[in-house]
Order: C-alpha cells, then structure tokens, then sequence
C-alpha cells in the first residue's frame, strides 16, 4: 500500500491503528524493507503510537469509578481522577 493510498491516522479506530502498527512493527522487525521506506514506516508508526495513546487518553477520561457507601453499596458514580505527569 502506498503512502497516498494509506487512510488518514486520525480518522482511524483505535483498533485499526494498532492494528496497521503491528504490521508495520513486524515489517520492521523483518530488516527486509529499504531504508527509504523504513523511514516512511517508522514515520507512519510514530502517528499511529501518538494516534493510539490519544484515544487511549480519551477512553480513560470515560472510565467512571463506582462510590460506595459506608456499608459498602453502590451510590453513585464519578469521572475517574487521572493524574497526569
């Protein structure tokens, strides 16, 4: 597939981005690539890492933790505090 030819990374599911990361990992991996289009792979997995973690980032942004009650029943929930560092 060539570069014209690949989808837009921000407009991919997480899945299908890590997805298109592993095969380009495993072409990699191989050391049968040219150096001309290793650099463009290399290039092509670093958007697709950044394009994971970013939805990765809004996913846990969702994640929601249950409160519990003195008794230890449900009560409610709550956004998840995520510390950044």
């Amino acid at each position: 597939m060539t570069a014209a030819a690949l989808p837009d990374v921000a407009g991919l599911t997480f899945e299908k981005a890590l997805a298109e990361l592993e095969v380009l990992v495993q072409r990699l991996e191989r050391g049968d690539v040219p150096l001309e289009d290793s650099i463009a792979a290399y290039e092509r997995g670093e958007a697709l890492k950044a394009r994971c973690a970013e939805l990765l980032s809004i996913a846990e942004a969702r994640v929601e933790k249950i409160r519990l009650s003195a008794e230890g029943r449900p009560i409610g929930t709550e956004p998840l505090d995520v510390e950044r560092g």
